[in-house]
C-alpha cells in the first residue's frame, strides 16, 4: 500500500515554470485579486528569521512584532508602488475578503 498524499500531485513542469517566475520575480508571488474587485498584488513572505521590526497589520489593526513570520503586500496593478506596501499577518491576508475594515482604517 502506498502512503496517502494530501495534495493534489503537480507535474513537474508546472512546478518548475512556478518556481523559475518566483525567482525571476526576487521571491515575490504574483496574487491576482479573487473577486475582480481586489486588484492584482505582489505577495512577498517574510520568514520569522528575517523579520526584525514591528509593524501594525491593517487587517486586524494589531502589532506584528519581530521575529514574526507575515507578508509584504503592495499593488502589482499600476495603483501603487513599493511605497504602498503593507505588512500584513499571514491569517489576516488570506481571510482580508471575508472581514471588515478596522475602525481606524475604514
Amino acid at each position: 500500500m502506498s502512503p496517502r498524499r494530501n495534495q493534489t500531485r503537480r507535474g513537474e513542469n508546472a512546478a518548475h515554470k512556478d518556481l523559475n517566475e518566483y525567482a525571476a520575480r526576487g521571491g515575490v508571488e504574483l496574487e491576482y485579486g479573487a473577486d475582480g474587485t481586489d486588484g492584482d498584488w505582489n505577495v512577498r513572505h517574510v520568514t520569522a528569521g528575517g523579520s526584525s521590526k514591528a509593524y501594525r497589520c491593517p487587517g486586524c489593526d494589531h502589532e506584528i512584532r519581530p521575529g514574526v513570520a507575515h507578508v509584504v503586500v503592495w499593488p502589482a496593478d499600476g495603483r501603487g508602488d513599493a511605497t504602498d506596501r503593507r505588512h500584513w499577518h499571514t491569517a489576516c491576508w488570506r481571510a482580508r475578503h471575508r472581514r471588515q475594515p478596522t475602525r481606524k482604517h475604514m
